[in-house]
């Protein structure tokens, strides 16, 4: 029962986390507004790219480690990677991002991913 449910929430995380990479790269100013900090119109649209290259690849680099290397190394990259969404909520909390946005997307995210870690290294 616990395998099932580790690899489905791994497998939603990183298919998430693809999907905003992809958004970035397609509708990069919604995109950040949907993130909790609005792109200047005159801002530099090379830095939405750079979020949603990174997000697309960790996404894809999550999967492979699913689908490759086994259920410890992806608890492994979940434990690592979860710092990006911590550090996104403090990204949101100084740069005036609402606190329910910080904590109901970001910080959330960060738990979940988190939860995900351990139950994968517990299979």
């Amino acid at each position: 029962m616990l395998t099932p449910l580790a690899y489905g929430l791994a497998i939603l995380l990183n298919a998430m986390v693809i999907f905003i990479g992809v958004r970035f790269l397609v509708v990069p100013r919604v995109s950040a507004a949907g993130y909790g900090v609005p792109a200047k119109e005159d801002g530099d649209a090379a830095y939405l790219t750079i979020k949603g290259l990174r997000d697309l690849t960790y996404g894809i680099l999550g999967l492979a480690l699913l689908a490759f290397s086994g259920a410890h190394a992806a608890g492994l990259f979940m434990l690592i990677v979860s710092v990006l969404p911590l550090g996104d909520t403090l990204v949101v909390l100084r740069n005036g991002g609402t606190r329910a946005v910080a904590f109901g997307i970001h910080f959330a995210t960060a738990v979940v991913m988190l939860i995900n870690a351990a139950l994968l290294f517990a299979v």
